[in-house]
């Protein structure tokens, strides 16, 4: 009876455990209409109408698998757990991804953005159009944006607009899909554009003390300071958080070394023989070995790992890829024998396992995360990076000769969007040097009017139709106030090397106003504002009337386009996206960037503007234009006055100010540099003796002997049209 007893409870206990194991199963299986998000959501059933449940990948939860009923239909994803890619706005976008069971793309969509474009111009359903192209491609196929296809890559259509939008997204969708596609075993994962992996060399060893190794980077160090981190947080809703008090600032909150201990030299220095041995010892084919030594108030280890099994303040990111440290990728480090080693109060090995494809040659950097409370369920985090790389004498790595493709895919985002806009880049370099020898050349080539005139308007031309139409440069007031807030919030070159025609203008203007001011990009670079000249060029031909404010209130209206800049500033410390959409008194977005294709209000406003310019020149730049606010504070530190003046000039001659269209010169005969378009017409005035009254006066006099010192000179009347 016993005997019988004891296998009915085996049996009992045995289907308790099968039934506590369903129950598991089912609880991380779910209903696809409770799914989140919910743009998510529909992007599978876009994919496959009859799915009906989602459950979590066992190896990766970040993948989950797509059935009906019991069969298997496919995966989604979302880029972002795999993909951070900064894009236009310098954040990050998110999109939904769909693959079958052939590793073919069904489906996928941008679920989350913050570029500007997109939030105010550009419908969202282009974007979506955009997206759409991918159904059907492969995930290890070699997508394009723009372009012809080839045998090797298959090019999809760009975003007129968004170019560097498009192409983030294009990243980001190929590049997970084909990580999703090679962890899943659905595509090969030759097609990695990665350089040759290094090879440790393992046969060498040079004993050296803690000082040799710190000093030829063979260790790495981060120190933070209590007040760093507080400045880490800034502008965030940790700002105030468990703040350090001011004489503590300096005080070090993480003394961080790590190193790479598979290499002889360092490993074997650092752990001992017996260690660094039994190290190698547990180390399968393909596995590295990190080390991690701390001292400070904070523990790089944290708690976290011992409830979840995850290391939640330290990862890896090496390839624009991260990757987190399980329990069981841990190792205690008891002792390190570098002679002259400094006390650490925590010390570890981490290993990075197989699958990750870590390359010990390529820079990598250890990310150690700092959390700040700031409610029951929210949190603020800092990431700051210790950068290593590992010195050429360890290791060797083969040579491969790379395609123009391959080689580019190996690049940084920017770089390769400098490459596929080498021709805009190209040819904007070439206007600008033509614009430099205009400038430097300016006093001799106003000397024949008729060809400075024709030589402008060809030049706005080229301003307005290549500059803002087709290369879609017209600076705004967003730039400055994104570049303002970078000084403070961490400033990346990447963030601005994005776009190369917007860096170049960028660089250039900086350059044009330590010499000339603002005057020189209002009046020749500005798409919108060459649009505006050229039509009322057009309608002054066409003797349509003009209007010229009185000067009084023409001075007053200045102060107009200081308060909307002080405003939108004002603004952007609260909520940039509000400042961007409040920077829609722009009329860039809708006149140059969208060509006027946008909904009827933004059309209207832009059109508006034009008209008015009709019959008075330049209005919205005049008293509008908050970046050419932003550009006239800081001509007042300009180098040089290029203009030429005559002690004339508004006692008795008034020519020069009733003759400048934009009313910069005042009555007593000054220009105001803040105000001035350099458009030149002052100083042909000041060279043609023909023209200026002084000049007439002298020439006349010379002419006919009366200039002598007896006669003073007569300034004549001259009609002003």
């Amino acid at each position: 009876m016993s005997d019988r007893r004891f296998a009915l409870v085996v049996r009992w206990m045995i289907s308790a455990v099968c039934f506590l194991l369903i129950l598991a199963g089912e609880s991380m299986a779910a209903s696809l209409d409770n799914y989140e998000p919910i743009k998510a959501r529909q992007v599978i059933t876009t994919a496959f109408p009859e799915a009906g449940e989602i459950r979590p990948l066992e190896e990766n939860r970040a993948i989950k698998e797509v059935y009906a009923g019991d069969k298997l239909l496919g995966y989604t994803y979302q880029t972002l757990d795999f993909l951070q890619t900064p894009a236009y706005s310098g954040k990050p976008l998110d999109a939904t991804v769909v693959l079958d069971t052939e590793g073919e793309i069904r489906a996928t969509k941008v679920i989350h953005h913050d570029e500007p474009i997109l939030l105010i111009g550009i419908p969202e359903r282009k974007m979506h159009d955009f997206t759409d192209q991918y159904t059907g491609l492969a995930a290890d196929q070699r997508v394009t944006v723009g372009g012809k296809s080839s045998e090797t890559r298959v090019s999809v259509d760009g975003l007129s607009g968004a170019t560097v939008t498009v192409m983030v997204i294009n990243e980001v969708i190929m590049k997970s899909a084909h990580r999703v596609g090679v962890e899943l075993g659905l595509v090969e994962g030759a097609g990695d554009a990665r350089p040759p992996k290094a090879n440790v060399k393992m046969d060498q060893f040079e004993p050296k003390a803690w000082q040799e190794l710190a000093g030829d980077g063979s260790i790495r160090r981060l120190l933070l300071t209590r007040g760093q981190v507080d400045d880490s947080f800034r502008g965030t809703e940790a700002e105030g958080v468990d703040t350090t008090p001011a004489d503590e600032r300096n005080e070090p909150f993480i003394d961080l070394y790590t190193g790479y201990l598979n290499v002889p030299t360092i490993g074997r220095n650092l752990l001992g023989e017996s260690q660094y041995d039994w190290l190698m010892g547990e180390l399968q084919e393909g596995e590295h070995a990190i080390a991690v030594m701390a001292s400070g108030d904070y523990s790089f280890k944290g708690s976290g790992y011992v409830r979840g099994g995850i290391f939640d303040r330290v990862q890896i990111r090496q390839f624009g890829d991260t990757f987190n440290f399980r329990d069981l990728d841990f190792y205690r480090l008891s002792d390190v024998y570098a002679e002259g080693m400094p006390e650490f109060s925590e010390m570890a090995i981490f290993i990075v396992r197989q699958q990750y494809k870590f390359d010990p040659g390529t820079e990598w950097a250890l990310e150690l995360t700092v959390k700040r409370q700031t409610g029951p369920l929210d949190s603020e985090f800092a990431v700051f990076p210790l950068t290593y790389q590992l010195p050429d004498q360890y290791y060797t790595r083969p040579e491969v000769e790379l395609t123009e493709e391959q080689w580019l895919e190996t690049q940084p985002m920017w770089v390769q969007v400098w490459y596929q806009k080498k021709f805009q880049v190209a040819v904007l370099g070439a206007g600008l040097v033509f614009l430099l020898f205009i400038l430097f050349f300016q006093d001799w080539l106003v000397k024949k009017p008729k060809v400075t005139r024709w030589i402008r308007h060809a030049f706005l031309t080229y301003t307005l139709v290549f500059i803002g139409w087709y290369a879609l440069g017209q600076l705004s007031v967003v730039n400055v106030l994104t570049f303002v807030h970078s000084l403070f919030a961490g400033f990346k070159w990447e963030t601005f090397l994005i776009d190369p025609v917007m860096f170049v203008l960028w660089a250039v203007v900086a350059g044009i106003i330590l010499l000339w001011g603002r005057a020189v990009y209002c009046g020749w670079l500005c798409p919108f504002g060459a649009l505006q000249e050229l039509v009322n060029e057009i309608a002054r031909k066409l003797k349509v009337p003009q209007y010229t404010v009185p000067f009084p209130i023409h001075e007053r209206l200045w102060a107009i386009k200081y308060i909307i800049l002080l405003v939108l500033f004002g603004v952007s410390l609260d909520s940039m996206a509000t400042a961007e959409q409040l920077a829609e008194v722009e009329p860039f977005k809708t006149a140059i960037t969208l060509r006027f294709d946008r909904s009827w209000p933004f059309v209207t406003y832009a059109v508006l503007l034009v008209v008015v310019n009709i019959f008075t020149r330049k209005v919205f730049c005049r008293y509008m234009c908050p970046l050419g606010a932003a550009l006239a504070l800081p001509t007042k530190v300009r180098v040089f006055d290029w203009l030429k003046r005559r002690k004339e000039c508004g006692n008795p001659c008034r020519l020069c100010e009733k003759e400048c269209e934009v009313q910069a010169i005042h009555p007593d005969g000054t220009i105001n540099y803040q105000e001035c378009h350099y458009c030149l017409d002052c100083q042909m005035t000041y060279f043609d003796d023909n023209k200026c009254p002084p000049l007439i006066v002298k020439r006349r006099g010379k002419r006919r002997g009366q200039n002598s010192p007896g006669r003073p000179e007569q300034i004549p009347v001259t009609q002003v049209s």
